[in-house]
């Protein structure tokens, strides 16, 4: 988690802002119910009046109301006829002035009792009565009055306020479907712009996590390749390339999408749900008991599920190693498995990895699926318990319809809040797995660097060239025994240096010395009298020509290839090179020339030929030390002489340094100084004539590739 945080870092700001626009698109969220209980009892029951008393009263009705105990002492009579009463007489009847809405509430209490007496009093429903009738069957002075306690709940008594203050409306003129449709399309006006301000904020917030999350991914990805590229070989033995690859894509995948539904889902859940489970519990105080059922139910069944499913997740990374591991081998060993006839077994081996993977993901899955249906269960009784206690509710009295509506509309949010709270449990074991797995590479201490704790030494603008392994042996870690023991020999600037040996002599290993592939156990590599450890990594092996063994290139064309060794080669130097590593037969036979594009590792040329244009990359550096381990196998023998002859020459010039792995006699049987490998150790140091006459290893070597004839 640190990690995530670490990377999360530099996007702090953006992400206090994104969390502030959720608080705003949550509470806009939050209130879209409230208005839509308001439009259905407001607008829709209750035709559009919201107050608890009427604005305008006719002056009978006022008479009728004092009578009956109601105050009316904020009634009072206008020279001015207001504008939904064009029936109102300004010398009868009262228009309400005091606008203080706790001194409408005050005036509310005592009206609504004083409808509810009315209401006895008459022999008309309310709903279909006039004023004149209300009025006159409802006077004091009538035998039918009726008086005493009220049994009638506040909510009832508003109700039937309502339907009086209708009555008085009508016997002042107003227009009781303009008044409904005002109500209705005031509020629904009011819903559409918390919408399209909702929507806004979720567009911006949107584009905020997207930033945030592509761009975590983006540093994760560019320090776990920037780390990888550190790593030598020691490292690579640690870690497989398909779990490289692995950590590098998924890894880096799943915490992008932490990161980006984090802000959307972590932060937003809560508020919502918090905030649903409020507004709930203000809207209707004695359905609560149903919310907090459904809470917990809903609580057991996430706790239930990600106990079964989250110790499946590290599991599930390490099979995507293996399926990764598993494609790799069979696609870049297509050739190999098709000349043995084992396509069948790759295909049982990718089939058990396959099935591997399929079976666990197919149990989180199913543990997942199972979480769906049973919440949606559990939401469908939780709606279906609200209808039915909140139906008793509304026929006692003391809830409103819309009420109920807007309880149900927050239940909802409650509970897809829990969905979205329980995908997050989903994508935060596994981006913490994935997490852990990218630490662990970043974390990964490599074993070749520059030297701490003391000032490197510099070599100044070019190297002279000269190598002295001074005493030096090498082991591999944890390895029973040296690979290279006391290896003494100078190779001097302007000289070609051969190394020979039988397969595991350590040929290869000795030469990876050089740019420090590997750090020497004992003893001392010196560049110019200078031990390459006490000299920076780029600094030495910016002084290294190095062609491996087996030749690499790398998409692009051969132009870029080239300058892949030297930015600013230009094409002089990159056709000069071209000359020297006989290229020039395959390069210029295409029209194209160092435009001719090269695939992907270089398949669509031949491995002579991608040895070439490796050397050809060398060459164009012009370092002071050339390093070719075993880079003429893939050489027919008079290409390989014309190659050594030019390189000679080429070399000769800028007195370089060449050292040379061959297997091959005549590829080295003109250097100034060939050392002979056996088991790790020096048996042979010398030209090709002084070895043939003093070293059986070599002789032996020499008489199984040349007749007599090239021997003599």
């Amino acid at each position: 988690m640190k990690l995530i945080l670490r990377y999360f870092k530099p996007f702090l700001l953006m992400a206090i802002v994104s969390i502030g626009l959720l608080f705003l698109q949550n509470f806009a969220d939050l209130m879209l119910p409230t208005y839509m209980s308001s439009m259905v009892d407001t607008g829709i029951i209750r035709g559009g009046i919201s107050e608890p008393a009427p604005r305008a009263i006719p002056g009978e009705a006022y008479d009728l109301l004092v009578s009956y105990g109601t105050d009316m002492s904020a009634y009072v009579k206008t020279d001015k006829v207001p504008g939904d009463f064009p029936g109102f007489d300004t010398a009868t009847d009262y228009i309400f002035a005091d606008t203080a809405p706790e001194r409408l509430a005050a005036i509310g209490a005592t009206y609504g009792s004083a409808a509810v007496h009315i209401s006895r009093n008459i022999t008309v429903d309310l709903n279909d009565a006039t004023a004149e009738e209300v009025i006159n069957q409802a006077n004091p002075d009538a035998a039918t009055v009726t008086t005493g306690p009220l049994d009638v709940p506040p909510q009832t008594q508003f109700e039937i306020g309502v339907s009086l203050t209708k009555v008085f409306y009508k016997a002042l003129g107003a227009d009781m479907g303009a008044i409904q449709q005002k109500s209705i399309f005031g509020i629904g006006l009011i819903m559409l712009l918390i919408t399209l301000f909702a929507a806004a904020i979720t567009i911006a917030n949107g584009f905020l996590s997207a930033r945030i999350s592509t761009g975590t991914g983006r540093n994760l990805r560019h320090d776990v390749f920037a780390k990888v590229q550190t790593f030598a070989p020691a490292e690579f033995d640690k870690f497989s390339t398909a779990t490289l690859i692995t950590r590098c894509t998924n890894d880096v995948q799943q915490i992008q999408m932490v990161a980006m539904m984090g802000l959307r889902m972590i932060c937003s859940a809560p508020i919502m749900g918090i905030g649903g489970i409020i507004m709930a519990v203000r809207t209707s105080p004695s359905l609560t008991p149903i919310v907090i059922i459904a809470v917990i139910l809903l609580t057991v069944l996430q706790i239930v599920i990600f106990s079964k499913v989250i110790p499946k997740f590290k599991i599930m990374q390490k099979l995507r190693d293996k399926l990764n591991l598993v494609t790799r081998e069979g696609l870049t060993g297509m050739m190999v498995i098709r000349a043995f006839g084992n396509e069948q077994q790759e295909i049982n081996r990718f089939e058990q990895a396959n099935r591997n993977i399929r079976d666990t993901n197919r149990y989180v899955q199913f543990m997942m699926t199972i979480q769906q249906p049973t919440m949606n269960f559990i939401m469908s009784c939780t709606t279906l318990a609200v209808i039915f206690f909140g139906a008793r509710i509304i026929s006692a009295g003391n809830l409103q319809v819309g009420q109920m509506m807007a309880f149900m509309q927050y239940v909802m949010q409650i509970i897809m809040s829990f969905l979205a709270i329980g995908m997050m449990f989903v994508m935060i074991p596994q981006a913490l797995v994935s997490a852990g797995r990218i630490e662990e590479v970043l974390k990964t201490e490599t074993k070749i660097n520059d030297k701490k704790g003391t000032e490197l030494k510099s070599l100044g603008k070019r190297a002279k060239g000269e190598l002295v392994f001074d005493n030096i042996s090498f082991s591999y870690e944890d390895a029973e025994s040296p690979v290279l023991e006391n290896i003494n020999f100078t190779a001097k600037a302007g000289e070609t240096t051969a190394f020979i040996g039988s397969t595991g002599s350590g040929k290869s290993t000795l030469i990876n010395l050089i740019p420090r592939f590997y750090d020497v156990t004992k003893g001392a590599i010196r560049l110019d009298g200078v031990d390459i450890r006490e000299l920076s990594v780029h600094e030495l092996r910016s002084n290294l020509g190095y062609v491996p063994q087996k030749g690499i290139l790398f998409s692009g064309d051969i132009g870029s290839n080239l300058e892949f060794a030297k930015e600013d080669a230009t094409d002089e130097e990159k056709r000069e090179a071209i000359k020297v590593a006989q290229a020039e037969e395959f390069v210029y036979a295409d029209k194209d020339g160092m435009n001719t594009e090269i695939a992907q590792s270089g398949d669509n040329v031949s491995g002579g030929q991608k040895q070439r244009l490796s050397i050809a990359r060398a060459l164009v550096k012009k370092p002071p030390i050339y390093i070719f381990d075993d880079s003429f196998s893939a050489l027919d023998f008079r290409t390989d002489a014309k190659l050594r002859g030019a390189l000679r020459e080429y070399a000769g010039e800028t007195r370089a340094t060449v050292l040379i792995v061959a297997q091959r006699i005549s590829t080295i049987m003109n250097a100034q100084q060939i050392i002979v490998l056996d088991a790790g150790k020096i048996v042979g140091k010398g030209t090709h004539r002084e070895l043939l006459e003093s070293c059986a290893e070599y002789r032996e070597i020499a008489e199984s590739q040349l007749t007599k004839e090239e021997l003599a």
